[in-house]
């Protein structure tokens, strides 16, 4: 699923992609609000509290929610960076390298964790939304702005726009195409609203705590390496039934 890139994506492998970073996203939102009441998947609600902040002449206050938005802008720019860099290099899989940043941070958070208590709480909620700003640029970048998993807000806006469309077959008569984008913004919103009841699930009933984010680590490691492991199956698979096949020529013949 990580594979493909641009408009060689068929419907079935976005839906895939955005189940999973969606799934994931909702893990680190809940994460991150149930640990330090802050939402840390979008940056909109931390722009509001910054110009309230600038509004009321208090800026020290303010500083750290424009922090916020910073850091989710330099996640979103290191990301596509690395993955322009790898595209140079003729890589095979040039989103390897973000995926593997976001699986580090989501591991060492909790790691960290336990190893002292947690000073700077400001600090890890940078790290979180820094996380979430390299995935929603290698998703937009490896789905052509297809996908997009971190914040809903555009997402109902533009299921609401595609479901008014239906109701004028005449101009917009390509209702097939109309109907994929809206099933794959229902997966989205819908990976995302079950990765947030789960992650709260195994924090507060299973007292995971930042625990949790290990979680969704571990569900990303497993998806970018889903393609090359189907591919050995496959291989394998067909390997097998081509001797298989071989050696009842061959029986036949002798």
């Amino acid at each position: 699923m990580f594979r493909h890139q641009g408009k060689s994506r068929t419907l079935k492998q976005n839906l895939r992609i955005a189940s999973v970073l969606s799934f994931v996203a909702g893990i680190v939102n809940v994460t991150g609000f149930l640990s330090f009441n802050q939402l840390t998947t979008n940056v909109t609600g931390h722009f509001a509290l910054f110009i309230n902040d600038v509004a009321h002449f208090d800026f020290w206050r303010g500083t750290i929610y424009f922090l916020y938005i910073f850091v989710f802008l330099i996640g979103s720019f290191i990301s596509s960076f690395l993955i322009e860099q790898f595209n140079r290099s003729k890589k095979l899989n040039v989103f390897v390298l973000p995926t593997i940043i976001e699986c580090l941070i989501l591991v060492l958070i909790p790691v960290f964790s336990h190893l002292s208590e947690i000073k700077y709480p400001d600090l890890v909620i940078c790290a979180l939304l820094f996380a979430m700003g390299v995935q929603n640029s290698f998703v937009t970048k490896i789905s052509s702005a297809v996908v997009r998993t971190t914040h809903l807000t555009g997402l109902f806006t533009d299921l609401g726009i595609e479901l008014s469309q239906l109701f004028f077959p005449k101009s917009y008569p390509n209702r097939g195409k109309i109907k994929s984008t809206m099933k794959l913004r229902v997966y989205i919103i819908s990976f995302f609203f079950l990765g947030g009841l789960i992650g709260g699930y195994l924090y507060s009933r299973m007292e995971l705590g930042l625990d949790t984010l290990i979680f969704g680590a571990v569900i990303l490691v497993f998806s970018l390496f889903y393609d090359g492991l189907k591919y050995k199956v496959i291989r394998n698979r067909r390997k097998y039934q081509q001797r298989k096949t071989a050696q009842l020529s061959s029986e036949a013949v002798h």
